[in-house]
This record gives C-alpha cells, structure tokens and sequence, in this order.
C-alpha cells in the first residue's frame, strides 16, 4: 500500500514538472501504480489532498530546512551559510517553487499557504540576520537574501545552482 507521504512526495514530484494542473487523481494513480481507493483511504476529497499537500511542502521546504540549522547551533552568520547551502543543493527545487507560486496566483487556499511560507522564511533570515554585527539593516538585509532567490527562480534564462551560490557569496561579503 502506498503510504501517504508517497502520495504527497508525488504530488509535488507532478506538481513541479506539470504544475497544479498536472496533479490530478488519475495522474497521481497512474504514477504510484495504484486505484483510487488508496487515494481515498488517505484523503476524503481533492481539497483535502491539496491541504495536506500544501501542509507537506511547507513542512518539507520551510519547517525542516529551519529545524536542521537551528539543530546544528553555531554563530547567526554560519547558520545563515549552512541554510543557504542546504537550499542550494538540491537544483530541482526551483520548478517546485515556481509552480507553487504560479499557483497561488489562482487559487485564494494556495495563496494564503504561500504567504506563510514566505513569512516563516523571511522571518527566520531576519533571525539571523539580527544576529549578524555588519552594520547593516538586518531586516532589509534578510529580505534581499530572499528576494535574490526568489528572483533566481523566476528569470529566463534561469540562473544556475552555481551562479545563485556566486551571487550569494557576493552577497553576503557585505556582512564580513
């Protein structure tokens, strides 16, 4: 039996390759090589689904990456280049990002998702950035970070994992 993690796994796996309209029951289905009635067993409707999906990205790409760097400890300034570096390893999580956030732009539940994702993220740079003794504003600092890889995402022709990583290490010799 597929497990429902799986079932969320694939539906951001389908959601980051085909967008919100490629994740669909029947997609899910064929990918996972099982009925609807395993589907069913994990979730009551579609919009159930989508609530545990959005809950399932926001844990997976928020919540943890900030539970790892937190349990690691160490100075806000090697917290913030351990974070960088975890965001920055895996190269498809662009297409993920992306897609969600074509998403929010039609859908009202999404939207609100996507907001609390970008104020935990946001106000966890600005935690660390806090931290920092650079002289600079922490606030609007944290937000450039941000924003960088927010931006990053969205330009076309995309910007490699290895010129993000470039941009970054500019980027934060402005707090050395």
């Amino acid at each position: 039996m597929v497990t429902r993690t799986e079932w969320l796994e694939a539906g951001l796996g389908l959601l980051a390759a085909e967008g919100a309209p490629g994740v669909t029951i029947e997609r899910l289905t064929a990918e996972l090589g099982v009925t609807k009635g395993s589907y069913y067993h994990h979730f009551k409707s579609a919009s159930g689904f989508k609530t545990a999906l959005l809950e399932h990205f926001e844990a997976q790409y928020t919540t943890r990456l900030i539970d790892v760097v937190d349990a690691d400890g160490g100075r806000p300034g090697d917290k913030l280049r351990h974070l960088l570096r975890l965001v920055l390893a895996d190269p498809d999580n662009a297409a993920l990002e992306i897609a969600v956030r074509a998403w929010a732009l039609q859908d009202p539940v999404v939207r609100a998702a996507q907001q609390r994702v970008d104020v935990a993220r946001t106000e966890y740079l600005k935690k660390l950035c806090r931290g920092l003794d650079a002289g600079l504003d922490p606030d609007r600092f944290a937000q450039l970070l941000y924003l960088i890889l927010i931006g990053a995402e969205q330009v076309l022709p995309p910007i490699d994992h290895e010129g993000l990583r470039e941009i970054y290490d500019l980027t934060l010799r402005l707090i050395d």
